[in-house]
């Protein structure tokens, strides 16, 4: 990565962690051997799979048989939602919330369609759900609960635990997607009730393309690719093996680097907060402020456009994403910030900071410096910068006659 380059969108994806790199590379030429052959040279590097998947059950306190390897995140959530459907029978209720990730959102909704009844369960202006809600949604129709761990956006942290007990009461099979979740906090499979898990390797400092769904023993499981016989016959196709290797050996570091995390990485957040609500007025962080991510900081920015936000961090090397899904001439805002009920002002004018192991003070410190000039240049450029509902209108307005 460039020197110049201050990198704080680590929600999006991570740098590979030069030992991953490192472990990886012989993989590609010297070990390439499949670990489904008979012969040595492929068992050599199946023993390698065998200790990569040994590491990830340590790293979320799984089986080793429990581990599945995928694509990522998006096969993980669909494999999973699709398995648990299937198993159950004519249960035809799923539940899962407002503020998903598209993984999982997007499918719930392709199953809407196919006929199943989808609660949707709302968040409140932490982004937090209700478990009262939660209990009233559950019934013996209930045949999946998918949530996240995590909220991407806010680094919003689900009780998820309480969520997998309640739900198991009445037979529901619980997946939860904690992609951006693992490596952050300490996750420990033994002593909960969740039967499915998904995890993404480029969110821990693993490469993309690589990814896992735990399944715990004695959960119903029908594959979503079917092939041969890799992966207990549980995902068809040869092994992504360099993926799997890089994955095994971050999950080794991210255990390692677990309480760094909790400490460094959070005390780095917790700074840049203070500091960007210190130095610039009418800003706020969105989210938890206690059950919440500690590398992830949503701050929004009144009478500001997130875009111009970004725009202008870019022009100082800084890296971060709008706490907005906009897209030029839209005013569509974020569902996540949408459904925690949001002013318009925050909605547009929102950007997620997103921390790593990798963050140093100093580049806390460059976004504390120039940040707030960003702000004041840009509140100055609008003559709607007081008022929630001029502020809109004039935006409005200014999209309008730019066609």
């Amino acid at each position: 990565m460039s020197k110049n380059v201050i990198y704080l969108d680590n929600n999006a994806t991570t740098r590979v962690d030069p030992l991953v790199l490192e472990t990886i590379l012989p993989y590609f030429s010297e070990y390439y051997g499949n670990p489904s052959s008979m012969h040595a040279f492929g068992g050599q590097v199946s023993k390698a799979v065998s200790q990569a998947r040994q590491n990830i059950a340590d790293l979320i306190g799984a089986n080793n048989t429990e581990i599945v390897f995928t694509s990522g995140g998006t096969e993980g959530n669909n494999a999973a939602i699709r398995a648990a459907l299937k198993a159950q029978g004519n249960r035809k209720q799923i539940i899962t919330t407002q503020v998903e990730h598209p993984a999982v959102l997007n499918t719930c909704k392709h199953f809407e369609k196919q006929g199943y009844d989808v609660t949707y369960l709302s968040v409140d202006g932490k982004g937090q759900i209700d478990l009262a809600e939660f209990e009233e949604a559950l019934s013996e129709e209930t045949a999946l609960v998918s949530m996240m761990y995590a909220n991407n956006e806010t680094g919003t942290i689900f009780p998820v635990e309480e969520v997998a007990q309640r739900a198991k009461q009445v037979g529901a099979i619980v997946h939860i997607d904690a992609v951006q979740a693992v490596g952050k906090v300490s996750i420990d499979l033994s002593q909960s009730s969740i039967d499915l898990l998904t995890l993404s390797g480029h969110k821990l400092h693993a490469p993309k393309g690589i990814g896992v769904l735990y399944v715990r023993r004695g959960t119903r499981f029908r594959p979503l690719l079917i092939g041969g016989h890799q992966e207990r016959g549980r995902r068809g196709g040869t092994e992504n093996v360099p993926g799997i290797i890089g994955l095994g050996k971050a999950a080794e570091l991210a255990k390692a680097h677990i309480e760094k995390e909790q400490t460094q990485v959070r005390a780095l957040r917790d700074r840049l907060e203070r500091g960007l609500l210190e130095a610039i007025p009418d800003c706020q962080v969105n989210g938890d402020p206690v059950q919440r991510l500690p590398n992830t900081s949503n701050i929004g920015f009144k009478y500001i456009e997130g875009e111009a936000i970004l725009f202008w961090l870019n022009q100082y090397g800084i890296c971060a994403s709008s706490g907005s899904a906009c897209t030029s001439g839209s005013l569509e805002p974020s569902h996540v910030l949408q459904a925690m009920g949001l002013p318009y002002t925050i909605l547009h004018g929102s950007i997620r900071f997103s921390l790593s192991r990798y963050t140093t003070q100093a580049e806390v410190d460059r976004v504390l410096e120039v940040m707030p000039a960003i702000a004041q240049r840009l509140r100055a450029l609008s003559p709607f910068n007081n008022d929630s509902a001029d502020w809109l209108q004039g935006r409005e307005a200014a999209l309008a006659a730019n066609g």
